[in-house]
């Protein structure tokens, strides 16, 4: 199965040559990991918007700067073993502003999967779209966000098709 965003870019492409790379480069991978993230980029912006409409949000995943910068203070910050594998696998150095999630997608995709592995939560099963579509609206978009499990668990089957 092939699923393309607007563009005309395969899922599968973005999934394997980006996510995947980007997440196993610090040591975060995983099928769970990979459809995870995966998921959330159709769900954000489809792999379309680098910026939110009408919204601060950046990058594929959407992720806003008031997020990236309490990741990196309360979070990277104590994690410094994780800190370095993240800017080693973006080709960055010091401390990335969030203008990053825009500019460099595999740093995006890294702290997509670090937003994530804040919550208390394991990762849901791999190939549970419903499951991986709940634990974004819970632990990513949040009750405060727009996104809808029910209505996304399709976008989730997406990815771990892809």
């Amino acid at each position: 199965m092939s699923t393309k965003n607007v563009w005309g870019a395969n899922l599968s492409v973005i999934k394997h040559q980006t996510i995947l790379p980007a997440l196993e480069a610090i040591n975060l991978g995983g099928d769970a990991a990979v459809n995870l993230v995966t998921g959330t980029g159709l769900v954000e912006s489809g792999f379309v918007h680098d910026r939110q409409i009408n919204g601060p949000a950046l990058g594929w995943f959407q992720m806003e700067p008031r997020t990236h910068d309490d990741i990196w203070l309360n979070f990277l910050r104590y994690r410094p073993d994780l800190a370095n594998r993240i800017l080693a696998a973006s080709g960055l150095t010091g401390l990335p502003g969030a203008e990053n999630l825009v500019e460099n997608r595999s740093y995006s995709a890294c702290m997509c999967r670090v937003q994530y592995l804040r919550a208390p939560e394991p990762l849901p099963s791999a190939t549970d779209a419903a499951a991986l579509s709940t634990y974004h609206k819970q632990h990513y978009n949040t009750v405060l966000g727009q996104a809808n499990a029910a209505a996304n668990t399709s976008l989730f089957q997406q990815a771990i098709n892809a």
